[in-house]
């Protein structure tokens, strides 16, 4: 019998790619975004189904996770993969901006998680994904709203993770390092107007060195892979660190003491600190 999984945030990027590993290995596919008219190319593959979900919204998320059940019979993934940036200055940010960025990374997740609960529950069985971020795990400067999203679904997961295990269903988080998306254009959002204000030379200056560290990232369709291999693994592992860069940053960190990391970072950056 054919396997099912729901998608969140699949227009572009990550979600669209995972979309694909899915349906290409046999499996049907939910795959949600909040306009279905993005995903007119992912309709042409056999076994998906495209469906209207706004992880923000209950009423969408609920009415998504019904017509799933309704078509395919269960959801045996869920894979929470959208996603939205913010990048700037803490103090800049408005309570709108602040309120969307935890309402989508956070909240969004709380949603869908609950609402295929009770199926998953009833059969006993399930994988739920969380896509977190290296950044759920470790810092960078002007990304402390994104970072304080994703280090709570890290602790999310791993607390959930416990709760649905006696009900024979898991819980897995997969930390991607840099990803070649349009995340960093069509999803990061800045906190801030103009140049920053009195946060002025901090955003020139860190800006300056992100655009010199871009290339080395993982593909789109390699994440994809990664989702779908977690996903069918058959094994208890719940944490994925994925990416070279990822993989890197995480050893470099674990040898440093806290002071040395920040440090290291400022150095990078060309912060002082």
């Amino acid at each position: 019998m054919k396997k099912t999984v729901l998608i969140t945030g699949c227009s572009t990027g990550i979600g669209a790619a995972a979309a694909r590993t899915f349906a290409e290995n046999g499996w049907n596919v939910a795959a949600t975004m909040r306009n279905p008219k993005d995903g007119e190319a992912l309709k042409a593959l056999p076994g998906v189904e495209v469906l209207a979900l706004d992880v923000t919204d209950e009423a969408s998320v609920n009415a998504a996770v019904a017509r799933t059940i309704e078509a395919f019979g269960a959801i045996d993934v869920l894979v929470n993969n959208a996603g939205y940036g913010t990048v700037g200055p803490f103090e800049a940010a408005s309570q709108a901006i602040i309120a969307r960025q935890f309402d989508t990374n956070v909240y969004g997740v709380f949603n869908t998680t609950r609402a295929v609960l009770p199926s998953m529950r009833a059969r006993r069985s399930g994988v739920i994904i969380n896509i977190a971020s290296v950044g759920g795990l470790t810092t960078f400067p002007l990304f402390s709203l994104y970072h304080a999203t994703k280090f709570a679904i890290v602790g999310f997961s791993e607390s959930l993770g416990f709760e649905l295990a006696p009900l024979g269903i898991q819980v897995k988080m997969l930390a991607p390092g840099g990803v070649s998306t349009d995340f960093a254009g069509r999803s990061m959002v800045p906190t801030f107007e103009g140049d920053g204000g009195v946060y002025a030379s901090t955003v020139a200056t860190v800006t300056a060195s992100f655009e010199g560290f871009r290339g080395g990232y993982s593909s789109s369709e390699s994440l994809g892979k990664a989702i779908f291999a977690a996903a069918t693994d058959g094994t208890k592992q719940t944490r994925y660190i994925v990416g070279d860069d990822a993989v890197a940053m995480l050893e470099a960190r674990k040898g440093m003491t806290d002071e040395q990391y920040v440090a290291v970072i400022n150095g990078r950056f060309g912060l002082q600190g």
